[in-house]
């Protein structure tokens, strides 16, 4: 069974251009892969319309009416959260503080759902499906 030193036996200066060519990508590359856009609002839906889009910078609660029940946002340092509804498995609870673009908590059983917004729109590749 080889090691790793019989690799660096057979490699030629050739090689080692080449893997310092790569790795020198691979770091200029995933900081940008990685950066995510901090979000300055948040829309606010209800039976999929919009029911209202807040800036994150400002501390309240929206109370949402459903067909279940009460659903109660919170705004609060840059972030947003469902911190309750009466929806029986509470995905949209568990989803926690959301302060990236792009990120949402969705309540289906109660038609309710929060989306955070910035200045670009978020993107969105094979991974985020």
């Amino acid at each position: 069974m080889a090691d790793w030193r019989d690799w660096l036996s057979i490699m030629r200066p050739g090689d080692y251009a080449l893997l310092l060519v790569l790795l020198a990508a691979l770091l200029v590359i995933t900081p940008l892969c990685w950066s995510q856009q901090a979000a300055t609002r948040v829309k606010v839906f209800q039976n999929g319309k919009l029911f209202a889009e807040f800036d994150l910078n400002s501390e309240r609660t929206i109370q949402l009416a459903g067909p279940l029940g009460e659903t109660v946002v919170e705004l609060a340092a840059g972030r947003a959260r469902i911190a309750s509804d009466p929806s029986p498995r509470q995905y949209c609870v568990q989803a926690g503080w959301l302060s990236q673009v792009g990120q949402s908590a969705i309540c289906l059983p109660n038609r309710s759902s929060i989306e955070l917004v910035g200045q670009q729109a978020p993107v969105y590749d094979s991974l985020s499906y």
